[in-house]
């Protein structure tokens, strides 16, 4: 069986996501604020209601947050973790910033990040000022809705192969069933149709981690279809999630490669030395493309799905502000492209999972591959 090697690139993987989703909190926009929590529809009361934005709907979806929007008013609060060489550490509940309109700290949501200000706890959020230097020294760890949703496929990864695994040791020798039956044909498919065929002999080694990685995608795919709790997540639409598997397929390729496979970037035999002057860069520039292209291929294609899904979602409300007749009469197709274009993610979240380890096992299958004597 190959679980123990599987869970080993399971954990691995969720090790490298996580240190890459750290790093990428202070650039990324998060949009923790956008839920206004009781206190703050209390304040803005005697305010005029605010028009429908579509643009902040589909942002707030496909970003990430310190919190899980659950419904109307109300999120699960998550942990912020925030290391600052002056502050030391911080661990808390993103609920002590009350939807981005409270500091907590000596901290605060800015336009969904967070900052450092100088203020006491519980001033205006957005009354306080921000610290430059200290927030540039602060690192963010937190446990953020993408964070948590990785946490959560990882999980499944564990339960669904570990029950998988154990059905084989109980049911030795017989057809597969339930659980068995659905997982089976997709592992043998990811072996034969993308390891084998691109890989050749030597898939083995390599197996591990193209179901590793085929499986945590595909879930995640589908649980940022779920529109409710546990999912709702945009996991594999964040580019630090795909950076990373990118980058983890890079270093799985530049390690494994062998001798014949530098000589073709470097040197490639039979070429006049001229020819290699012009040739040579283009292929090590090659090499960093690569994964770059994996890594906007996977990015582009989930991220672009859930914005057209919304954005036909969106059309409703954008009518209805005009009167409630247009409302209800853009509402039926515009459910209905609403629909098609889900149905569709399920056929691409599929396709994407596959495409991604697909490519993977060509870049590893080409840096791995032995030479042909004529």
């Amino acid at each position: 069986m190959l679980l123990k090697p599987l869970l080993r690139h399971a954990f691995l993987l969720l090790a490298a996501l996580l240190a890459g989703r750290s790093t990428a909190q202070h650039g990324t926009p998060d949009h923790g604020g956008d839920h206004a929590g009781p206190a703050a529809a209390e304040a803005h009361a005697g305010a005029p209601a605010a028009k429908f934005n579509a643009g902040d709907l589909i942002m707030g979806h496909v970003g990430d947050e310190h919190g899980w929007h659950l419904w109307g008013h109300t999120s699960l609060p998550l942990p912020v973790i925030l290391y600052n060489s002056e502050r030391g550490l911080s661990v808390f509940s993103s609920a002590r910033f009350d939807h981005g309109h409270r500091t907590y700290g000596g901290y605060a949501l800015h336009e969904g990040m967070v900052v450092a200000v100088n203020a006491p706890d519980g001033t205006d959020a957005h009354q306080a000022v921000v610290d430059q230097r200290l927030t540039e020294a602060t690192l963010d760890l937190s446990i953020t809705k993408n964070v948590a949703t990785m946490i959560v496929v990882s999980a499944l990864l564990l339960w669904v192969f570990i029950s998988v695994a154990r059905a084989y040791g109980r049911r030795a020798g017989q057809a597969p069933t339930g659980l068995q039956n659905l997982v089976e044909p997709i592992i043998l498919f990811v072996r034969d149709d993308v390891a084998k065929s691109a890989i050749g002999h030597k898939y083995e080694k390599y197996l591990p981690y193209l179901l590793t990685a085929f499986f945590f995608i595909f879930f995640g795919n589908l649980l940022g279809l779920v529109p409710f709790f546990p999912g709702g997540a945009n996991l594999t639409g964040n580019i630090a999630v795909t950076g990373v598997l990118a980058l983890i397929t890079f270093i799985i390729v530049t390690v494994n490669g062998n001798r014949h496979y530098w000589q073709h970037i470097f040197a490639m035999p039979g070429v006049p030395g001229w020819v290699l002057a012009i040739l040579t860069p283009v292929e090590v520039l090659g090499m960093f493309l690569k994964p770059f292209v994996l890594m906007i291929r996977l990015f582009a294609n989930i991220t672009a799905g859930h914005i057209i899904a919304l954005s036909f979602y969106s059309l409703i409300f954008v009518f209805g502000e005009t009167s409630a007749g247009a409302g209800y009469g853009v509402a039926i197709g515009s459910w209905a492209f609403t629909v098609f274009m889900f149905m569709l993610e399920l056929l691409v979240a599929f396709i994407q999972a596959y495409v991604f380890t697909f490519l993977s096992a060509m870049y590893i299958g080409a840096a791995v591959e032995e030479p042909h004597h004529h």
